[in-house]
């Protein structure tokens, strides 16, 4: 026993027997799959229960003991490791609980663990409270399942449908059961249980709560004994008792007592039931399959002691408590026997059979009928139960049917009282007079006037005697007018029409109530009104037409008229005094009796039956609308004119009679609306209900007012009622229910209380019905004038505009409404009933309806009060209900609608509607601030309100509802509108969401509104006092069913509710405030988006919308919650998610622990026996890309007879709005009120004979607009849902860390996920609006693939592996190219901006074949032939495989690129350009070039060169207007270059015209003033400064051009002469450039472009290619020429040394963040002019002549080094000063350039080598070191820290590959620089050591001067003037000059220097196999300065 002594924190007095009944609830009533096998583990399971029905767990020493130990040693709790102490309190409460319920101890103490853990679902109670809900709640769980289970059984009486292995098994368990006991249990828990008694004993424990408590304690007992007596009853219904069983009933039965009101109670009601059915045998008539075996077990006929035992039971005289009960179970035996004897098997019990008639004689005296009427019919509960009612049918028409002589016997009896009456008129009445055939008419009236079921019982007591031709009324018998109808019918039919016959007058009333019965019902109705007919029409020969039948219509309403006649002669004088007492002659009670009588069956035929309602009002001999308005106007009595009044209603419920009846009710004046000019008082209803009701106290009359103007409101609403009399419309009759009837009914007097409800609730009926059709017009604002009696007076407005008026001012009325409402949460907050409960919750309901179409309204009528300035104030009702409430004094208006919500499980519309206002009221931001105040100012209140969002969202009866059709059935009303305010109340926490805090939302929601909103700290309902919000409603929604494998049930049983639920969650995780919050709490305590993920994705056939959007949120959800754990750096849960969604093994499913026992085996089973062989799964996301179906079904055009189509379809257009979830739709209401109107304005006859056929056009039309809203919402969920499964697709690639998904798999994932979508988006029915996404998709995807692929590459070479050279297979990417490219084409012509993305993913995938940068090692390549014969690598190979499938699709393709190159949005033409350019950079055949250059798209390109021109010189203002045209223009210039790279290509651009082109742009010359601007500098520094833009234009240019000169090698001086004509053109600017102070690196990166076009073109050859040139122009090129020549030579000393260092460190104070790479560049820049500018002078010194004498002379004869090292600016000629810049700069700046060049070379060479070591050696560097080099490719500080090693190492690998390219150049550039500068040095030194005669020293200066300037500029040529002038020039050098000379270069040019050089030469020309002439150059020098003086 100890060891079970663990205790079950669920209670095993609650928890199990819940599950239980879920389980019964399910398999039954659901039918949910595969629940057949847990309920039969149930059963097993709880069958103990079941046979101890109800029985506690007895009380023990041993547990008592182990509960008092439990402070101090603690105890076992099942599931929990070790012991837990509990509190003292505890353990006194379990004891107090435990003697309470006589339960045993640890029973107790579980119940009271279970209600601490449920108390958050029950705000207000403690945790005993709890305990005792649930101690009920357990056994209700065993009650409902015991009663579920009966009822599956099959039977005789009802089936429900059920699988036969379920029945088997809850039939083999019931009859186990009941073989064991069971009726006896019941019957004694029936008896014993009762509500007082329980709540004694609770009250005396303090086990009670609050009102609400109480209502549901007695709420739980009252169904525990429900459900027990209707176990029975089901039983009954479908098996017999046994003989003992029934006996025990009866037994039960003979000590029941009435109710007070002589009924009986549910209980016994049930049980009386279960009784009747016992004894049942009308079922044998029926002649069901299965009757014999149903036969055989009927003991009736079966056991002879059963008859005889129940037969002398009944039989016994003694009197039961009830004798009226005793008589109906006698009166139902004396039935039974007497079938039993009509059947062969009766013969057996002929002594039994025979006593029938005694029986039904003791039933008829025991009152039977009066008893079923009072006792039966008088509990509520019957009117629930069809089974009742049908078996109550049988009881009833048996009795006629088989006793028909008991039935003449007592109409013979009722004539002889009658005559007894009649003739004691004067005397005493006769005592023994006996009322059986008055109480069976009764009883038959009163059971067939209800019918809520729809059966039409009353059916069987008419037979269709006329020919059945009106098929519309006669369903049951159609075609079958020859058959016999049923004996029984027959004699039913005989009964109705013998009992009118001769009629007594005591039973005048009683018969006319039995037909009122009889004709509820469309059908019944009908033939009632035939029998009324025919009965006058028999006698219609007669003279005074009276004395035909008094039951017909002949005679009704021929005593209507009399009476009219009569009374109308005594109308009173409104003046005369005695008004108020009216003499009554001419009415006598009696007669009034029969007036009502005959009015109410009246009403009830013409309300069913149109047909009657028509035939008699057109009637022209009754005229039963006049009379009756007559009538009214009588004095008769309120009641008999309330009467009266709900006649007309009925009437008055077809339109046509409608219409005459309010112009009827108007002449008669029954509500005075036009006062006659001397009359002193009103007159009319409204003096009946201010004198004679509200002296009375009772307001028949004007009840029954209220319910004819609200019918005939309904049917039509008359706008010119009065005319003529008074100003025309409906208004008086609105003042009169507004100032008379609803403004003073609260300070009413009233008899009956429940009458004061019925007042208010039939007023505000109308005034519902009056608002809800209420449409504001742009009429109503305007006032109007009539015409009365000549003078104008103002016309009435629309009710609904009055009732509107008066609800947005604060008005009585609207204070009233709130008063009302505040009134009402106040009675149900009492939970108790009151009389009037009913009316008043409908009043109730009827006055948040008002409020919720008036803030529905406000907005257009407010708009259209703007519009037509009328002088009426309204305000906002909005506004309004913040206002103070009279009762309270407080502002809590809103407060009390919302705690409507409190009460949703008794009310749930009333609950509907409030949120429905919430809701509306949520929308106005400035609102929500106070309503958050107000809902929390009292804490009590706040909690309340809390409960009642959380109980609304909670509920478990909510449905959502599939079709929209209407439906009677109330429960599925209910469920719906449950489902509805479920809705509204999540659309207002999204709606408030939006808003900023503090908002409804946040507070609904459970977060912190008097903090901030991220300090919130969510926690599970009950820690820490959290109370349960609707955050934890609606994950508990949500999580339902997650731990199962058909995942949340919500996704599939509320489709809608589910997607809104998952919005609400989305909105908060991304809203900054609640993310920190939500996202921990759902990721600690509900690991909500792993549970939900799994299920992914969700599949609705029936609702795809639906459940694309739930994926939607959920999916945005989880990218967030991806993105947050990565950044946090929360591995383990980003993991978990990450292989969720990617992995493409089977996961094992986690079971909860309930499902786990089987699976767990079979899974080990099949594991053994399988291995690992488990095949591939699809991955997660894959198939969640699946269940997006790309193609939409689109709507068909219009097919119209009647409309213009074009019209029509503009109408459509301008019924369109957008809808809350922000789709254009389209109001499909408005739009048929459009149509309708239209096809009403039409007029004639032909149009009235169309209308039929323009109304199913009509139709067809909305039927059309349905399914267009439905496509664009389908669509639009389609299009959400693939951009969250982008979006998530991007999360998942781009935020998660790398390291979490491997390269390989990485790069499957891709393909994967690329494959998919374009097999997708390429099916031919893809729709087109999805496409844009997949192509962002894809964009990405390629990019990461791109991206994998390369760093892959990079960390390890893969290119050895001969499969391809990636994990993903080169296959694979060819196919990714195919699908791509199919991509492009099949986007054709439109869709250019989605072409943009696909341009963009087709050069990241040519990308990934790209060699990358490898470093120069400066090693000898492998000889030439080794180069040809190697085999072709991993690049190039994949490189000529992608060229092979870009060709296969030919010039289609070509096509396309081109054509958006050329034109279109500017994005795409810069992608296509850049597409152009990369697969021009890898088509070795030239096939796109040639295709480019022949059709026509080259040409087109450079010629749109010009027009760019204008765009770009806008550029170059200050503040630019787009950036666009610059990069368009850059792209152009890179794809030209391309061009021009080749040979072909580069003849191709001068044939087009490129340079003439750029000759003409004049933007060229607009340079910007650099210093202006540095105050425009953008901040961001985006977009750069003017210069910077300036540079951007012309650097391309400058690109293109060298290049050009590179490529024509044939046509080289056609090209050089154009490059140079653009040169001249533009020499101003060119020249400002050349002569630039500030050497920037911009302006560095032009004169190195510059420099080297100009080396390249401004040469004497050049100006002869260009054509004949005239002299006095070739004068002026040659002055540019030189001028250009001039100025290169001056760049020389800027450039040199110790300048050079100046202008390095310059640059790095201006930008000191600049990196190491920025210093590295402009180095190459210096070197590369230096460069350009020696190789000039080379080639101008070979030009002029191959031999040195003959030589110009470019530098001046002066060795020396430029001074100014100390800083000073350096002077070009150490010998003139003064004229520094003018002169020739010296040949010492040569040397120091060689000297320099020199020494920069082996620092660079140094700096090579330590490179080139490292990155052999990159995984031993120290991390300082790696750091370092990664610094300047990592931008923002602290950048270096959050990268990982690896990617840390790749950065350093990177950057050590660009410093060791950079270095090469540099030493290329460097060992150039060396060579030209001696060959300049030698070919001077030469000319002047060797042929020049200096001149005499004492010269004066100037001549020199001049010397140096002439030999610049005119002799530059000089190899043209050959000798002529030489002579002039050689006497201008003195011979001082040359020796200075020669000492200063043999000292400049020593030994160290010389031995450095040849070193040059080795380190690095033989290393690149190619040799140089440093040795030979240096070797003529040194010989040219060894030579002796001359």
């Amino acid at each position: 026993m100890a060891a079970q002594m663990a205790v079950n924190s669920g209670a095993s007095l609650w928890g199990p027997l819940k599950e239980l009944w879920e389980t019964v609830d399910g398999a039954v009533l659901r039918r949910q799959p595969e629940s057949v096998h847990l309920l039969d583990l149930q059963l097993k399971k709880h069958k103990p229960h079941f046979l101890s029905l109800f029985k506690n767990p007895p009380k023990s020493a041993e547990q008592r003991e182990k509960v008092r130990k439990a402070s101090t040693e603690g105890i076992a709790i099942q599931g929990q490791q070790g012991s837990r102490l509990l509190p003292e309190q505890l353990l006194t409460e379990a004891f107090i609980l435990s003697d309470l319920f006589d339960v045993g101890e640890l029973a107790a103490l579980e119940l009271l663990l279970a209600g601490e853990q449920q108390q958050p679902h029950f705000p207000g109670l403690t945790r005993g409270l709890v305990a005792v809900l649930l101690y009920w709640d357990g056994k209700l769980c065993v009650a409902n399942s015991l009663r579920t289970l009966i009822q599956s059984r099959h039977g005789k009486t009802f089936t429900l449908d059920l699988s036969g292995e379920l029945v088997a098994l809850t039939t083999r368990f019931t009859d186990e059961l009941m073989s064991q006991g069971l009726t006896k249990r019941i019957l004694t828990l029936v008896s014993e249980i009762s509500v007082t008694r329980e709540f004694e004993r609770l009250q005396k424990e303090r086990g009670l709560g609050n009102e609400k408590h109480r209502k549901e304690v007695s709420d739980l007992i009252k169904e525990c004994r429900q459900a027990l007596a209707d176990s029975l009853f089901s039983w009954t219904c479908q098996s017999p008792l046994t003989k003992d069983d029934t006996l025990a009933l009866i037994g039960h039965l003979e000590t029941v007592t009435a109710q007070a009101d002589g009924s009986l109670d549910n209980v016994n009601m049930a049980l009386v039931m279960a009784l009747l059915y016992c004894l049942d045998v009308s079922f044998v008539e029926q002649g069901t399959e299965d009757r014999e075996d149903l036969l055989q077990a009927l003991p009736l006929l079966t056991e002879r002691q059963y008859v005889s035992a129940v037969h002398s039971r009944l039989m016994d005289g003694q009197p039961w408590k009830l004798p009226g009960l005793q008589a109906v179970c006698r009166l139902a035996w004396a039935l039974s026997l007497r079938v039993l004897s009509q059947l062969p098997q009766g013969s057996a019990l002929v002594e039994f059979t025979e006593a029938d008639e005694a029986l039904a004689d003791q039933a008829l005296l025991g009152d039977v009928f009066l008893f079923m009427k009072e006792g039966m019919l008088g509990c509520e509960s019957f009117a629930h139960e069809e089974f009742y009612i049908r078996r109550l049918h049988s009881l009833i028409t048996d009795f006629l049917a088989l006793m028909p002589m008991k039935v003449k016997q007592l109409r013979n009896r009722a004539d002889e009282d009658a005559r007894l009456v009649h003739m004691s008129l004067d005397s005493e009445l006769p005592s023994s007079l006996r009322k059986d055939l008055d109480h069976l008419m009764i009883l038959i009236g009163e059971f067939y006037s209800k019918d809520p079921f729809g059966l039409e019982l009353g059916l069987e007591f008419w037979c269709p005697t006329e020919s059945l031709q009106h098929t519309s009324l006669q369903g049951s018998y159609l075609g079958m007018a020859l058959q016999r109808p049923p004996h029984k019918q027959v004699v039913l039919s005989k009964f109705v029409r013998q009992m009118g016959d001769l009629l007594p007058s005591t039973l005048y009333i009683s018969y006319l109530r039995m037909l009122k019965g009889l004709a509820n019902g469309p059908q019944c109705a009908h033939y009632c009104f035939s029998l009324l007919k025919t009965n006058g029409a028999t006698h219609s020969d007669n003279i005074q037409g009276v004395s035909g039948s008094p039951v017909s219509w002949e005679h009704f309403f021929h005593s209507l008229m009399l009476y009219h006649e009569n009374l109308r002669r005594d109308l009173p004088n409104p003046d005369a005094a005695h008004y108020r007492h009216p003499p009554l002659r001419g009415i006598t009670q009696k007669e009034l009796e029969g007036l009502t009588s005959f009015l109410q069956l009246l009403t009830t035929i013409i309300t069913w039956s149109e047909n009657a309602r028509l035939a008699l009002c057109e009637h022209p001999q009754w005229t039963p609308v006049v009379v009756m308005l007559g009538l009214l106007q009588c004095s008769v009595p309120p009641v008999l004119k309330a009467e009266l009044l709900r006649c007309l209603a009925a009437f008055g419920k077809s339109p046509e009679i409608a219409a005459s009846l309010w112009q009827s009710l108007e002449y008669t004046q029954i509500l005075q609306t036009v006062r006659a000019p001397g009359q002193r008082q009103a007159a009319g209803i409204e003096v009946e209900l201010n004198e004679i009701e509200s002296t009375c106290e009772e307001y028949p009359l004007t009840r029954g007012f209220c319910h004819l103007i609200s019918t005939l409101v309904e049917s039509s609403l008359p706008v010119n009622l009065g005319a003529g009399l008074r100003v025309p419309g409906f208004q008086p009759y609105l003042n009169f229910l507004r100032d008379s009837v609803f403004l003073p009914f609260p300070t009413r007097a009233y008899r009956h209380p429940a009458e004061k409800w019925e007042v208010a609730d039939s007023v505000l009926e109308v005034f519902h019905k009056l608002l809800r059709d209420y449409e504001p017009q742009p009429a109503d604002f305007v006032q109007e004038m009539v015409e009365l009696q000549g003078e104008q007076v103002p016309a009435h407005k629309p009710p609904g505009h009055s009732i509107m008026f008066h609800l947005l001012n604060d008005s009585p009325m609207l204070a009233l409404c709130l008063s009302l409402l505040e009134e009402g949460v106040r009675q149900l907050d009492t939970y108790a009933p009151f009389p009037g409960k009913k009316y008043l919750e409908s009043a109730v309901l009827h006055c948040l309806c008002l409020l919720d179409l008036a803030l529905q309204k406000e907005v257009v009528f407010m708009d259209l009060l703007r519009e037509s300035q009328a002088s009426l104030l309204v305000s906002p009702l909005e506004q309004l209900l913040q206002g103070v409430s009279p009762q309270t004094r407080r502002a809590d208006h809103i407060v009390s609608i919302a705690r409507y919500l409190y009460h949703s499980s008794s009310n749930p519309e009333a609950a509907f509607q409030s949120a429905k206002i919430l809701r509306r009221i949520a929308n106005y931001p400035n609102i929500q601030i106070r309503l958050v105040g107000d809902f929390t100012h009292d804490q009590a209140v706040s909690d309340k309100l809390m409960a009642g969002f959380v109980e609304c969202l909670d509920n478990e009866e909510a449905e959502e509802a599939i079709e929209k059709g209407e439906d009677s059935d109330q429960q599925k009303k209910v469920a719906k509108i449950r489902h509805e305010t479920q809705i509204h109340i999540l659309n207002l926490l999204i709606t408030s969401l939006e808003l900023k805090a503090p908002n409804l939302a946040l507070y609904l929601l459970g977060y912190e509104v008097k903090k901030p909103v991220s300090s919130t700290n969510l926690q599970d309902p009950g820690v820490l006092g959290c109370p349960r919000s609707c955050l934890h409603a609606i994950l508990s929604l949500l999580q339902r069913g997650t731990e199962k494998r058909s995942g949340p049930v919500l996704t599939q049983q509320a489709p809608h509710l589910a997607e809104l639920c998952y919005q609400v969650i989305y909105q908060l995780c991304a809203c900054p405030d609640t993310s920190g919050p939500t996202m921990r709490y759902l990721r600690t305590s509900q690991d909500f988006l792993f549970s939900h993920l799994q299920h992914l994705p969700f599949i609705l056939p029936g609702n795809q919308i639906a459940a694309l959007s739930q994926m939607s949120w959920l999916m945005k959800t989880a990218a967030i919650e991806l993105r947050v754990t990565s950044l946090n750096r929360q591995r383990s849960h980003t993991q978990r998610l990450v292989s969720l969604l990617l992995d493409d093994q089977p996961h094992t499913q986690h079971t909860a622990d309930g499902e786990s026992g089987m699976e767990e085996e079979t899974r080990s089973v099949s594991g053994f026996l399988h291995f690992d062989t488990v095949s591939k799964v699809r991955r997660k996301l894959l198939s969640v890309l699946d269940a997006i179906d790309f193609s939409q079904d689109m709507p068909e055009l219009l097919q119209l007879d009647f409309f213009e189509r074009a019209q029509i379809e503009q109408v459509i257009s301008n019924c369109e709005h957008v809808n809350e979830q922000g789709h254009t739709v389209c109001n499909v209401k408005l739009l048929h009120r459009v149509l309708v109107a239209e096809v009403n304005a039409l007029q004639g006859m032909a149009a009235i004979g169309q209308r039929p056929l323009l109304m199913e056009e009509v139709n067809s039309i909305l039927q059309q607009v349905v399914e267009r809203n439905r496509v664009r919402r389908s669509l639009s969920a389609k299009r959400h849902a693939l951009q969250s499964w982008r979006s998530l697709v991007e999360t998942l690639l781009t935020a998660c860390p790398a390291d979490l998904i491997p390269a390989d798999d990485r790069q499957l994932i891709i393909r994967d996920l690329l494959l998919d979508l374009h097999d997708k988006v390429l099916s031919d029915d893809a729709a087109g609006e999805l496409m844009p996404i997949v192509a962002g998709a894809v964009f990405t995807l390629t990019a990461h693939l791109s991206q994998s692929v390369l760093s892959e590459q990079q960390q390890g070479a893969g290119l050895e592996a001969s499969s391809g050279f990636a994990s993903i297979a080169n296959s694979a990417l060819h196919l990714i190219l195919r699908k791509l490219l199919d991509f492009i084409l099949c986007t054709g012509g439109g869709y250019q901006r989605l072409r943009a993305h696909l341009y963009g993913s087709l050069l990241y995938y040519l990308q990934i074949a790209q060699k990358p940068e490898e470093p120069d090692t400066l090693q000898t390549g492998k000889a030439m032939w080794e180069r040809l014969t190697a085999p072709e690598d991993g690049f190039s190979k994949l490189q000529r495989e992608n060229l092979a499938i870009i060709e296969s699709y030919g010039k289609a393709l070509m096509e396309v690129v081109c054509r958006d190159a050329c034109d279109g949005h500017e994005i795409s033409r810069m992608l296509a350009l850049a597409v152009l350019d990369r697969i021009l950079s890898i088509d070795r055949q030239n096939q796109w070039l040639v295709y480019v250059c022949n059709s026509g798209y080259l040409r087109s390109l450079v010629e749109s060169l010009r027009q760019d021109d204008a765009a770009l010189q806008s550029l170059l203002t200050p503040q630019p207007p787009l950036l666009k045209p610059l990069y368009i223009y850059e792209s152009k210039m890179a794809l030209l270059t391309r061009v021009a790279k080749t040979g072909q290509g580069a003849v191709e651009l001068l044939r087009c015209g490129l340079v003439a082109q750029l000759i003409e742009c004049q933007v060229f010359d607009m340079v910007p003033d650099s210093d202006v601007h540095r105050v425009m500098r953008d901040p961001s520094g985006f977009i750069p400064s003017p210069m910077d833009r300036y540079r951007q234009i012309l650097l391309p240019t400058l690109r293109l051009l060298q290049v050009i000169l590179t490529s024509t090698t044939v046509n080289h001086q056609q090209g050089a002469a154009q490059v140079l004509q653009w040169l001249i053109v533009h020499a101003d600017t060119i020249q400002s450039l050349l002569r630039c102070q500030e050497l920037s690196m911009g302006a560095l990166q032009e004169l190195s472009l510059l420099t080297g076009i100009i080396s390249k073109t401004a040469l004497p050859g050049v100006l002869e290619m260009g054509g004949e040139v005239h002299s006095a122009a070739l004068m002026e090129f040659q002055g540019h020429i030189n001028r250009f020549q001039r100025l290169c030579l001056s760049l020389l000393g800027c450039l040199v040394g110790s300048e050079r260092e100046r202008l390095l460190k310059q640059a790095e104070i201006a930008a000191p963040g600049d990196s190491a790479e920025r210093r590295e560049e402009m180095e190459v820049a210096m070197q590369q002019v230096c460069a350009n500018i020696m190789e000039y002078c080379q080639t101008l010194l070979l030009q002029s002549s191959t031999q040195a004498q003959f030589s110009i002379c470019l530098f001046s004869p002066s060795g020396s080094e430029p001074a100014g090292r100390d800083g000073g600016r350096s002077d070009l000629s150490s010998t003139l000063p003064s004229m520094a810049y003018s002169r020739a700069p010296s040949l010492g700046l040569v040397l120091y350039l060689l000297k320099n060049s020199a020494a920069d070379f082996f620092r660079f060479h140094q700096s090579h080598r330590q490179s080139l070591g490292k990155l052999q050696s990159l995984d031993q560097l120290p991390p300082e070191e790696l750091k370092e080099l990664c610094q300047g490719l990592v931008s923002g500080p602290g950048g270096v820290e959050k990268i990982s090693s690896v990617q840390r190492s790749l950065l350093a690998k990177r950057r050590l590959v660009q410093l060791i390219n950079n270095r090469a150049k540099l030493l290329a550039l460097c060992s150039y620089v060396i060579e030209t500068c001696l060959f300049v040095l030698w070919r001077h030194l030469e000319y002047y050591l060797l042929h020049c005669t200096p001149t005499d020293p004492k010269d004066p200066l100037l001549p020199g001067a001049s010397l140096y300037r002439s030999r610049l500029t005119d002799d530059s040529f000089g190899g043209l003037q050959a000798s002529g002038g030489r002579g002039l020039n050689l006497s201008r050098v003195s011979q001082q000059d040359l020796d200075l000379l020669k000492s200063d270069m043999v000292a400049g040019f020593g030994e160290a220097l010389q031995r450095k050089l040849l070193e040059v030469e080795g380190l690095y020309s033989q290393v690149r196999s190619r040799y140089t002439f440093i040795q030979a150059l240096v070797r003529r020098i040194r010989g040219l300065l060894r030579q002796p003086k001359s």
